[in-house]
């Protein structure tokens, strides 16, 4: 079916940048990870409780960069340097989000996010922003809730946003209490990362179940900030957590390189009102390339009713299914770094 090569295309075009490029891998990390807070005394403490504001960017990119020190312990025997820890996907997507304005106001009646006004706030009127939110505090809470950060449930608190606060949880208690199946689905892979017997493969099977679980039940509650975006940034947005799903059939294994690499062929700015793929003029071929095919596979994905979905995951329930999807890539692979990536 045409969903298959597609999505092998979108795959491949991140691939295809060569993983040799840094020399070091804190080249890789996201933006400002030095400057961020990394350990729990880095932030206020009120109360009793830690206090994070979760709305500042350096703020909430330290409860990544704890949340990775924390777990570095379980990822030993895969490689050193905490480089397969596959929670790098977290930071670096919101990295991402953050180097392409993507958290801020995008109803410009504030000056959050942007560069002439409060850089390192995120605006709770950002649709990325507030997807992101729960990509990081459940993570983190279920984290703390199974014993892994070093400190009990009722430590650490998160600040609420300026409004719409109802829609957020600050606790781990209040998260358990008004998110309790995502909680549960990431305390799930905690309890899976603290067994010695865990595979790598079993651990990508849990981290995704609990991701795809939180976006799937989430879009709908900040369906409304999508007024604010422009046609095409809607599209991408849409079409973006609907390939999520594909590329989590697979287990994509979302640790630091391959990360890092697979987001230089994401949208470096946000997307106006004109911008057409493949034919955008400031984008690379590759981003081009994968933007149109991200769109073309949420087309695909709307005409059947999500029945290219269902069968992909069929055809990926097997190891050995996932294990060859990603040997034909490679072999794909070295016949189109030539073609595509020289051109740029």
């Amino acid at each position: 079916m045409a969903f298959l090569p597609l999505l092998a295309c979108i795959l491949v075009g991140c691939f295809s940048v060569s993983l040799a490029e840094a020399s070091n891998l804190s080249d890789l990390y996201p933006p400002l990870w030095k400057e961020s807070p990394g350990q729990f005394s880095d932030y206020r403490m009120k109360n009793g409780k830690y206090v994070i504001d979760p709305w500042v960017y350096p703020e909430r990119m330290g409860i990544y960069k704890i949340l990775l020190s924390q777990t570095a312990r379980y990822f030993e025997k895969f490689a050193p340097g905490n480089e397969q820890n596959i929670l790098w996907g977290l930071p670096l997507q919101h990295g991402w989000q953050y180097s392409t304005g993507r958290l801020a106001d995008p109803s410009h009646k504030t000056d959050c996010g942007y560069e002439s006004g409060d850089h390192s706030c995120i605006s709770v009127d950002s649709w990325w922003a507030d997807m992101n939110y729960f990509l990081c505090a459940l993570p983190f809470f279920a984290a703390v809730d199974s014993g892994i950060m070093g400190i009990s449930s009722d430590q650490v608190i998160l600040l609420p946003p300026p409004k719409d606060q109802k829609n957020f949880c600050l606790t781990v208690e209040t998260c358990r209490s008004s998110f309790p199946e995502m909680m549960r689905k990431w305390n799930t892979f905690y309890q899976h990362l603290k067994l010695p017997s865990s595979s790598f493969e079993d651990l990508l099977k849990y981290l995704w179940a609990a991701h795809s679980f939180t976006l799937e039940n989430l879009h709908k509650t900040f369906e409304d900030r999508l007024e604010y975006y422009s046609e095409p940034e809607v599209r991408f947005g849409k079409s973006w957590t609907e390939a999520v799903k594909y590329i989590g059939a697979v287990r994509f294994p979302t640790n630091l390189t391959l990360t890092y690499e697979f987001q230089k062929c994401m949208p470096p700015r946000m997307l106006v009102n004109g911008d057409r793929a493949p034919f955008i003029s400031d984008f690379t071929e590759l981003q081009n390339g994968v933007l149109f095919g991200l769109n073309l596979l949420y087309d695909v994905d709307n005409s059947t009713g999500s029945l290219s979905l269902t069968i992909w995951k069929i055809l990926m329930r097997t190891q050995a299914a996932r294990k060859s999807v990603l040997e034909v890539l490679k072999i794909i692979l070295e016949n189109y770094n030539s073609t595509f990536v020289g051109n740029e």
